[in-house]
């Protein structure tokens, strides 16, 4: 009979990918560390960085992804108002503090 497949678990699939990526072991170390074959490893690898776009990407739908965006844009809005109204204000201070030509001064 044959041997049942071997399920791992997110978290292990995550550290042997992570160990894999930082170079600090070779591919062959972790596999004999954690009894598993290197085409796993790149197998997870290869998704992992397929992936990793949809984890960073914009339109994520975590509510905290959501949030944080919503809170950037109501502060590049405030931003932007301000700018405007700082750039007037100094066109204002420059006019005051120029001499007046019609007082013959």
């Amino acid at each position: 009979m044959s041997k049942p497949r071997r399920q791992f678990s997110a978290e292990f699939k995550l550290e042997a990918v992570l160990e894999a990526l930082r170079g600090e072991k070779t591919i062959a170390q972790i596999c004999r560390e954690r009894d598993i074959k290197d085409s796993w490893v790149y197998k997870w690898r290869e998704h992992f960085e397929q992936h990793a776009v949809e984890v960073f990407g914009e339109g994520g739908t975590d509510p905290r992804y959501q949030a944080q965006a919503a809170r950037i844009a109501e502060l590049e809005r405030v931003l932007g108002q301000l700018t405007r109204e700082n750039a007037v204000l100094k066109k204002v201070q420059g006019w005051q503090l120029t001499p007046s030509r019609r007082s013959g001064g």
